[in-house]
């Protein structure tokens, strides 16, 4: 949690969120990601000023229980002194304890998006998704928490003021915009008009340019001028080069496409701008590819 301190920007942290969204996919699968098509409303998570504190807090977080389709777990919440925004105890359950930071105490309107990454936790310890390190399950977690409909919370609760900041999550507020950029392309939601903090609606903005641009590198058809000039470039290399053909060809080391030998032929392999998993088609023009993880129909020119 960046109470008063500086905020992390930009996108440090973005082949560990396509990462993430390729194992939820996989672990979900297409039909499960599908019961997530209602994001989180702020009406079920908001605090009243006549709200009692630890009743509101765990009023939101049966709301969050519920949302994440946990029906059999029960979090107890409570508050004291941390550095951290928040910590759950991730035990065998029924029950989960919540530990919330004091400062929650007086900015109540934030309680929904600090338990949201906890309850997410829970999720994925009951799915038993995984990351290897401690850092890259917290990236995870932010990842699920955004696309499953409830890490717009986190994002909305990203707020500066002169020179006061505070950020709660692990991704910088525009790796939480590009999720759910990601997640409102997938479900058709608009989440721009949720946002109460304009710093909120910037980054989101900010996200949701680089995940389009995604949607626009080559050998995707919707690809630019210019990648496309390069493409054919490194296209032409890649087979001038590729005498050994029982390697693949990778034309630069930040490529996302790479070139493979297929009997006479080449092929391609490129990333799915949706869920990320990888797609090889033929290198022979126009084609139509159909992502077997995300089920996105992708027209592409090779």
């Amino acid at each position: 949690m960046a109470a008063g301190g500086p905020v992390e920007h930009g996108f440090p942290h973005l082949e560990t969120v396509r990462s993430a969204v390729t194992a939820l996919y996989r672990r979900l699968s297409y039909e499960g990601l599908r019961t997530f098509a209602a994001s989180v409303a702020l009406a079920d998570v908001a605090f009243g000023d006549g709200d009692d504190l630890h009743l509101g807090a765990q009023r939101v977080a049966r709301e969050l229980v519920r949302h994440f389709r946990l029906p059999d777990a029960r979090l107890i919440v409570c508050f004291r002194e941390m550095t951290h925004a928040a910590d759950v105890e991730l035990a065998a359950g029924p029950e989960y304890f919540v530990e919330l930071n004091d400062r929650f105490r007086t900015h109540r309107q934030d309680i929904g998006a600090a338990l949201a990454h906890e309850v997410a936790h829970v999720y994925l310890h009951r799915l038993g998704l995984t990351f290897p390190t401690t850092a890259e399950n917290e990236i995870l977690t932010d990842t699920v928490t955004t696309f499953l409909g409830a890490g717009w919370l986190l994002l909305d609760a990203y707020r500066e003021h002169g020179e006061a900041s505070q950020k709660l999550g692990y991704l910088t507020p525009e790796e939480f915009g590009y999720v759910l950029a990601k997640r409102a392309a997938v479900f058709g939601e608009d989440p721009a008009v949720w946002f109460t903090s304009p710093q909120a609606y910037t980054a989101y903005v900010a996200g949701r340019d680089r995940a389009r641009a995604d949607e626009r590198r080559a050998p995707l058809s919707g690809a630019g001028w210019a990648e496309r000039r390069r493409y054919a470039h490194d296209r032409r290399e890649s087979a001038r080069h590729g005498e050994d053909r029982h390697h693949s060809a990778r034309p630069r080391p930040d490529s996302p496409y790479e070139f493979t030998p297929d009997g006479a032929g080449w092929k391609v392999s490129f990333p799915c701008p949706v869920c990320h998993q990888r797609i090889r088609v033929p290198v022979r023009g126009r084609v139509r590819a159909r992502c077997g993880l995300c089920r996105t129909v992708l027209e592409c020119d090779t």
